[in-house]
């Protein structure tokens, strides 16, 4: 499994990773500045907001590119053959280009936290808010948090990418489970508070939801950004509990992809 995790971190060296993840951070740095030119009153916090925003975007995309590239496409190459044919399980591949993949995530998500960090210091060192952001714990945790959310998005491609025949299939699919499992929380918690007195959206989708829940992860419950935007500090309990979810849902997922692929005909 190490000579499977330190090929995918090579690839991804070796790659045009290294170059995009410049090009988005600089990007990312641009809009989060001119974004918190747009708020006098709180330039930091507009800056967090939008960078944060911005850098949970740019990991899911990565995470499902590099399932893409280094899982899916060998699959569909069929030269994933010639790597499963050493004395090694199937398991071992994946869960070896899992390893890199969550590597290579962990260099993107410092290298574009560091940015973000320095321009939202200096976006507000002219002013200083009445409500001051934290660049400490609270940042790093919140860049934790969105680092478990990639990976389970990524777990999620992984998943796919050894069901499907088709290489860009888990990042099709992959986009749309990342944008469903981010905003169910937010959803279900409309509908339980009532929605706005709407009874007939309330008895239609109550149950709809319901089942959902239990498919769908909700990675809105490890996006503790307000913690480091205004110092709201989610609890022990909300974040333990919130990401022990999102991880145990990997795992599992993780857990299929490997059973189905031990199963798949690669001839």
């Amino acid at each position: 499994m190490k000579e499977f995790c330190l090929s995918a971190w090579k690839a991804g060296v070796r790659g045009r990773s290294i170059q995009v993840i410049a090009a988005i951070g600089l990007f990312l740095m641009g809009v989060a500045y001119l974004s918190a030119s747009f708020s006098p009153r709180q330039p930091q916090t507009v800056a967090l907001d939008v960078g944060f925003s911005f850098l949970r975007i740019v990991l899911v995309l990565l995470g499902l590119f590099w399932v893409q590239e280094l899982i899916a496409r060998e699959v569909e190459r069929r030269t994933v053959i010639f790597s499963v044919s050493y004395p090694v399980s199937r398991s071992a591949y994946l869960l070896g280009r899992c390893a890199g993949i969550a590597l290579l995530l962990a260099v993107a998500a410092l290298c574009l936290a560091v940015l973000l960090w320095g321009v939202t210091f200096l976006a507000g060192r002219h002013y200083a808010q009445q409500y001051p952001v934290d660049l400490g714990g609270p940042f790093w945790a919140t860049v934790f948090g969105l680092w478990i959310d990639a990976m389970v998005v990524s777990c999620f491609g992984v998943l796919l990418s050894t069901l499907s025949t088709v290489s860009v299939l888990p990042l099709a699919v992959g986009i749309c489970f990342a944008i469903a499992a981010k905003t169910v929380g937010f959803a279900r918690t409309y509908i339980l508070s009532g929605a706005d007195g709407d009874d007939r959206l309330v008895a239609r989708m109550a149950p709809l939801l319901d089942i959902v829940r239990w498919m769908l992860p909700d990675l809105g419950r490890v996006d503790w950004r307000g913690w480091a935007m205004y110092r709201l500090f989610p609890g022990v309990e909300t974040m333990f509990w919130g990401g022990l979810a999102a991880i145990a849902y990997g795992v599992i997922v993780l857990a299929l992809a490997c059973w189905a692929f031990r199963y798949r005909e690669l001839g």
